[in-house]
């Protein structure tokens, strides 16, 4: 049986890890990012990963670099035929891309080279791709760069929020990685090298990314509200305060100038887009619990409000 240390840090990758395991794949070693401070008591938080890990007991490793002297030992000296990674969050040098007998193994998010990069399930939904997936990357200095081992597809659903898009990919990536992780390490599987002129990039996301500009068209804002749905949740704001908006739809209704409420019912919140316009379904006020928009409308006076 091959020797596999894994890589990963949040649930995406705990999924893959869990896969193996149940596969039969005990990782000689599991590399997680160090515990961070979160939360308003900023007390430190176990990722996803650290927590399995420990419940199987498994040899786990925090280092903050993996430029270090002891951390290129340590791995050296478990003589892995594959290093796989998913959602690691450190840079690998190439130094570690060496280390395993085979390659170092990507589990990303998408159909590569399409959103190489941090964010790819945000990037997908943003540009309103109907089409999305897995790729098992050989990995390579570049960001997103080596040769695709396997890729495995799934649509996306006109409504789905990117916290749902992750959910099933993380299950997908776990069993992609499992399906082909035997003929990888016995070279039967020869990585297909990527298309550079092809490649789109998602970047880190901003806060502000999660905006909700009313100067654009109700498609792209019902698509940023999907995108940014848990994380950072896209926001706006009313009366000086910071509201943020858990779903919406995009309607064809028009009128006023972007940002001012057209209508108000128990359906919705309707709000005037540079064109056509949103309806906000689910809202939450600061330091507020996420309530529908027939509980918002109770809440404050909407009769001529409008979002900025």
């Amino acid at each position: 049986m091959s020797r596999i240390v894994f890589a990963g840090t949040p649930e995406f990758a705990r999924e893959s890890l869990k896969k193996l395991v149940a596969s039969g794949i005990r990782p000689e070693a599991v590399l997680t990012q160090p515990d961070r401070p979160a939360g308003r008591g900023k007390k430190l938080r176990v990722s996803a990963v650290k927590q399995y890990a420990q419940e199987l007991g498994l040899h786990l490793m925090q280092p903050t670099s993996m430029n270090g002297a002891d951390v290129l030992a340590e791995l050296e000296a478990l003589n892995a035929d594959l290093i796989v990674v998913a959602a690691y969050g450190l840079l690998l040098p190439q130094t570690i891309l060496d280390l395993p007998r085979v390659a170092c193994v990507n589990v990303h998010a998408s159909l590569l080279p399409r959103w190489r990069g941090a964010a790819p399930i945000q990037a997908a939904i943003l540009a309103g791709d109907k089409q999305t997936g897995i790729s098992l990357m050989q990995m390579d200095a570049g960001l997103d760069t080596g040769g695709i081992y396997a890729t495995s597809s799934l649509e996306i659903g006109d409504t789905e929020t990117a916290g749902e898009l992750h959910d099933r990919l993380a299950i997908l990536g776990g069993e992609l990685l499992v399906q082909h992780l035997a003929e990888i390490a016995e070279g039967k599987l020869v990585p297909v090298v990527q298309q550079d002129s092809a490649a789109s990039y998602a970047g880190k996301i901003r806060t502000e990314d999660a905006r909700l500009d009313w100067s654009r068209t109700a498609t792209e804002l019902e698509r940023v509200v999907r995108a940014y749905n848990p994380v950072p949740g896209a926001w706006t704001t009313l009366n000086g305060e910071r509201l943020k908006c858990w779903r919406a739809v995009a309607c064809s209704d028009n009128g006023g100038d972007p940002g001012t409420v057209i209508s108000l019912s128990d359906a919705g919140v309707v709000v005037a887009c540079g064109e056509g316009s949103l309806c906000l379904t689910e809202v939450q006020r600061p330091g507020k619990t996420a309530v529908t928009a027939a509980e918002f409308i109770r809440q404050l006076d909407l009769d001529q409000a409008a979002f900025v």
